[in-house]
């Protein structure tokens, strides 16, 4: 792989260009050649976007007739495969003369250090001893290559061969087969590799590659209506349902009541996350607050969640009556005729949302937009394929590194490389796209499973591609500089090397969607506050995080968390002055037009002052001519802002971010713990109020500086799709103004806006829809 030279000082934290042999010798088409344009009916081949890696592969399926131990009498069995100084191992079977393994191994070429690869059946006690049950040699020039998509390689029965004293004997046999792949393989994934060969037991299955699928997420509404039959201990309690869902606690506010004939009314609505397939049940339990701080438990009930009601929208849900197990007082043991005839009972309204996205990543990075019922998904728009080729210059700390790459419900993970500075991975992995405004999240992590004490995986940096900034078809290959803010300040921990590319299926289809809103319309019609969505967020991410640490080899809670960014809402001065400056770097272009319009004023340039003079009469005598005036001019600017449109897909912006001069006691500000750690508790109370206030200004000023930054990208080219849409729209507004008259535009103009509320919609508008997609320059924020 080649780079280019490194241009400026600070290059170490830019985007640099890369030419890999991406496709260079795969079989089966592919295409040639680094980054660049193809063919939307290109013969694509499966790993058209990674270099191809050469592997000897061995399977080890299964032995018979084995001979037994001269010394012990039995045979326990394992298969050692020895390539150069590398050898494998396979499980070893305890008194069995006909064992299956079924285990693949893979050493890469590049590795390779003997002209011979041995295979050799042992024996526990031989461990250690130059001795074993059998063995079968291949010479490396005779294995034979196989490319898919052809067929597996099938296994044969060999001979094992023993070796003393110059005899020969056969002795059992052993079915194997050995071929020359790539990492195109299906045996690819679930092989032992080489370059992990120090590892071993459990840790094995931590380095191999992995696809999750991220659970299937619903809102679960419990609208919480009234109660009857409370049996109460006096006349002053007040009376509240606790609803749970796993480790969701949710409360109604409470009810007084007064005696027994009282039902309190509470008709409040708890919304839960719940995670397909359902484990939790949704706990009821009606309380008396007694005093300020004890609760007197009164009647309890557990439900199921498959019970309840699937809606896909805003359609009234049937309520129902469930009865409540007495606790507490009134609850009397042993009699059970009695407690079946008399028992509190529940009014509620339950159901699981499924015309909602269950937000479970910040709404500025969001990948996924559908919502949770299938039946609502439309048909995908393109194709997303990454290449994750390779690191370099990582820290010696940090050589055990893996990558994970999020985009929609599937997650994927590379294998491990062991004890390299460099690992090259190139996998290749596709996602379907429904959606061209979403966001790609690939991170590395060092795997901290492989040592004697088991620890925390670390990260060693994060890339994000923002779909709509790339161009349909074509092969971005590019060196990503990995970026990690610590304690101590910002920490360059090598580069990650990518190739990636969006296929758009659909044209039409694809910009129609800029036009339609970015989150399902249930959000619409009926939102949650805010506090509500950063509550049920917290919630969406810990589900998954415990979910897909399930797998085997499980994904990390860290890895999780760090890759749906769980901290973006702590405060941190670093990032708030960044915000600041980002507003600052917005009215810089009013300030250049405030000088510029003095400067005419001042007659500082005679000629452009006697062209704006004229220029203003002629609108002062056309009026009509203001508006086609103006989008004409923002056509041409389009038009030529082309020549400078952006190369490369946005990236962290250190100077953006204030992390390259940010102050020490900052970063030991924004790396302290919540709440705070240090001394005294009133100046512990003090300071999480504060972070905290200024944690809501902080989101509140990026917000401000994302809406300004939308208006810039309208003609930047950093989104050619819409760039290209919004010049369209200018050179038809521009024609349609001109040859219609100012009054009447003025007139229907204003009739839209006073229209009666029964001609407007819920629903947000095209020029709105259209405008939350653009990007906005918080893709480059660390």
């Amino acid at each position: 792989m080649t780079m280019n030279p490194p241009q400026g000082q600070d290059s170490d934290y830019k985007i640099k260009d890369t030419k890999p042999q991406l496709g260079e010798r795969w079989p089966h088409g592919g295409v040639r050649g680094g980054g660049g344009w193809i063919s939307s009916d290109r013969a694509a081949s499966t790993y058209d976007l990674v270099e191809q890696m050469y592997y000897l592969y061995v399977r080890v399926v299964k032995a018979r007739d084995l001979p037994p131990n001269p010394v012990t009498g039995s045979c326990d069995p394992y298969v050692e495969v020895k390539l150069g100084n590398y050898k494998g191992k396979t499980q070893r079977f305890d008194k069995k003369a006909n064992p299956e393994w079924h285990q693949v191994f893979a050493f890469s070429k590049d590795r390779i250090q003997s002209s011979i690869v041995e295979v050799f059946v042992r024996d526990r006690e031989m461990v250690g001893r130059d001795d074993y049950l059998g063995r079968v040699v291949f010479d490396m020039n005779e294995v034979p290559t196989r490319v898919p998509p052809d067929s597996p390689l099938a296994p044969q029965w060999y001979r094992l061969e023993e070796r003393r004293g110059g005899e020969g004997k056969l002795r059992g046999e052993v079915m194997l087969a050995v071929w020359m792949g790539t990492q195109a393989d299906e045996a690819f994934p679930e092989a032992w590799h080489s370059d992990a060969a120090t590892v071993h037991g459990e840790a094995v299955f931590t380095v191999r590659s992995k696809v999750y699928v991220s659970p299937k997420l619903w809102y679960l509404r419990v609208n919480v209506i009234e109660a009857q039959d409370i049996v109460v201990s006096d006349s002053q309690n007040q009376v509240f349902v606790k609803a749970q869902v796993g480790n969701q606690i949710l409360k109604t506010k409470a009810c007084p009541c007064f005696s027994p004939s009282t039902n309190p009314f509470w008709n409040e609505d708890l919304i839960f996350v719940a995670a397909e397939p359902f484990e939790e049940q949704l706990v009821l339990t009606l309380e008396n607050k007694v005093t300020p701080s004890k609760d007197e438990l009164s009647g309890r009930i557990s439900l199921p969640l498959n019970i309840f009601e699937r809606r896909l929208d805003h359609r009234p849900v049937h309520s129902r009556w469930f009865n409540l197990e007495k606790f507490g007082f009134g609850a009397l043991e042993g009699d059970r005729r009695k407690e079946l005839k008399f028992s509190t009972r529940i009014h509620i309204r339950v159901c699981l949302e499924g015309g909602y996205h269950v937000l479970d990543e910040s709404t500025l990075y969001i990948s996924d937009q559908r919502p949770t019922a299938r039946q609502l998904w439309k048909q995908p728009i393109g194709i997303l394929e990454v290449g994750i080729l390779s690191a370099q210059g990582l820290l010696p700390m940090k050589t055990n590194a893996y990558c994970v790459a999020k985009y929609g419900q599937k997650w994927v993970r590379t294998r491990t490389i062991v004890d390299s500075l460099s690992p090259k991975w190139n996998e290749q992995y596709t996602w379907e796209v429904y959606d061209p405004c979403t966001v790609v999240t690939i991170g590395v992590f060092h795997n901290g499973n492989l040592g004697g004490n088991p620890a925390k995986d670390s990260r060693i940096g994060k890339v994000r591609i923002r779909l709509s900034t790339l161009e349909t078809d074509r092969i971005y290959t590019h060196s990503y500089p990995l970026l990690v803010l610590q304690p101590s300040g910002m920490k360059k921990m090598g580069e990650l090397h990518l190739a990636f590319r969006f296929t758009c299926l659909s044209l039409a289809h694809t910009i129609y969607l800029y036009s339609r809103p970015l989150l399902p319309k249930m959000h619409y019609l009926h939102p949650f506050t805010v506090s509500q969505l950063d509550s049920l967020r917290y919630q969406a991410m810990n589900i998954v995080a415990s979910r897909l640490g399930r797998a085997e080899p499980a994904l990390r809670k860290e890895v999780v968390e760090y890759m749906l960014d769980v901290d973006s809402h702590m405060w941190s001065m670093r990032r708030s002055k960044a915000n600041f400056f980002r507003i600052v770097s917005l009215f810089s272009g009013l300030i250049s037009m405030s000088k510029w319009m003095s400067e005419v004023c001042q007659w500082k340039n005679p000629i452009t002052t006697i062209l704006v003079h004229i220029l203003f009469c002629i609108l002062i005598c056309y009026p009509e001519l203001i508006l086609p005036t103006a989008f004409l001019y923002m056509f041409l600017i389009g038009i030529w802002n082309f020549r400078s449109r952006p190369r490369h897909p946005p990236h962290m912006d250190t100077k953006l971010s204030w992390a390259e001069a940010v102050h020490q006691d900052e970063m030991d500000e924004e790396f302290d713990t919540f709440p705070t750690s240090k001394q005294q508790d009133v100046v512990r109370m003090r300071y999480d109020r504060l972070r905290s206030v200024a944690g809501r200004i902080q989101t509140v000023v990026g917000d401000m500086a994302t809406q300004g930054e939308r208006f810039q990208s309208l003609l930047s080219w950093r989104d050619p799709r819409a760039t290209s849409i919004f010049i369209v729209f200018c050179l038809f507004a521009a024609v349609a103004l001109y040859v219609t008259p100012f009054r009447i535009i003025t007139l229907l103009g204003g009739l839209f806006f006073l229209r009666h509320p029964r001609f407007r919609s819920k629903m947000p508008s095209a020029p709105n829809n259209f405008f939350r997609r653009l990007p906005a320059r918080a893709d480059s924020m660390l």
